[in-house]
């Protein structure tokens, strides 16, 4: 049996598989962001699971003895090197053996979506991350953060929206819709109680702002310019993501690319078409792929491929069935 475990800045999603595609048991438990806050560290990614994998285990009624082979997916791993040998020790400590693998959480959402396929997978949730893999390299782009990348984001959308408001309410934009809708979906007695919203009731959260993408995607569709150029941008900013990707990792200028994608902000039909669009306008070819699996069912096919046993398509399909 196989071991997936995808990591996360929010919650950590678990599971276990069988090789013939039988799901033995999933679970969910808290944040394995070791990044922050200040003083977590690698040791709060062994707490989690040295609570969370023996509970999944439990529940499937087996021991981490009988795991054939497991994948990690860790948020932050390989950003911080000075942490990466104790992240890598983590899960020995856990699993009483070493048939396991440890590498950044962006690899579970790629072995997810396209099923450990050859391709490129974009993620745009809070932030945004591309990976992709062409035989035995793999190459990430993007994951800068906030403050110096995570572009066409969630986050990047909400601050893109919060600064369009900001210049609707100046004049220095002709006004539009998207700026009633902001005053009142967040109660604005005046415009400027904006700044009292985000930065003291907020507190500056990444999550709240990344949520007003929700406002974007709103406007976009009730057709507010404003908000279709900031959903246009964000769609440029992804897939200038998969390029960088595919010219890395050396696909071949004629091969079209298969490419999928997750993370909230996909949801928001305005985004996931322009960013179709975008693919297919581009001087490259690329198969745009629905997401086949989740990344923590992603991690545990990983799992099975670096254990020397990946599987077969008639598993891979009984497993899609189970998910249905």
């Amino acid at each position: 049996m196989f071991l997936g475990v995808d990591g996360g800045g929010t919650k950590t999603a678990l599971c276990l598989i069988s090789g013939d595609g039988e799901l033995l048991a999933r679970q969910q438990t808290g944040a394995s962001y070791f990044a922050g806050p200040p003083g977590a560290g690698p040791q709060h990614v062994r707490r989690v699971l040295t609570d969370a994998v023996p509970s999944l285990c439990e529940s499937a009624g087996v021991t981490t003895a009988m795991i054939g082979f497991a994948f990690f997916g860790i948020p932050a791993y390989g950003e911080l090197s000075a942490d990466q040998p104790l992240l890598d020790e983590a899960p020995r400590a856990v699993l009483g053996h070493d048939r396991y693998r440890v590498d950044n959480d962006v690899v579970c959402g790629w072995a997810g979506s396209l099923a450990l396929t050859d391709g490129v997978n974009v993620v745009a949730g809070t932030g945004s991350i591309a990976y992709g893999r062409n035989g035995d390299r793999g190459v990430r782009v993007g994951g800068w953060g906030e403050l110096f990348g995570d572009e066409g984001s969630g986050y990047w959308i909400g601050l893109r929206g919060l600064q369009v408001f900001s210049q609707l309410s100046d004049g220095r934009l002709p006004w539009s819709p998207f700026g009633d809708l902001v005053r009142e979906r967040l109660a604005l007695t005046a415009d400027f109680d904006l700044l009292d919203v985000v930065q003291h009731r907020w507190g500056n959260d990444r999550g709240k702002i990344a949520a007003l993408s929700r406002l974007v995607a709103e406007a976009e569709q009730a057709g507010d310019a404003q908000a279709a150029a900031i959903i246009r941008e964000a769609a440029d900013q992804l897939v200038r993501h998969v390029t960088a990707v595919r010219g890395r990792v050396g696909f071949d200028d004629g091969f079209a690319v298969p490419v999928s994608y997750s993370g909230g902000v996909f949801n928001a039909p305005a985004v996931l078409t322009a960013f179709t669009e975008r693919l297919a306008d581009g001087p490259y070819a690329y198969e745009l792929r629905t997401p086949r699996f989740d990344p923590a069912i992603g991690a545990a096919l990983f799992a099975a491929s670096l254990g020397g046993s990946p599987l077969s398509d008639s598993a891979l399909d009984h497993l899609a069935g189970q998910l249905a």
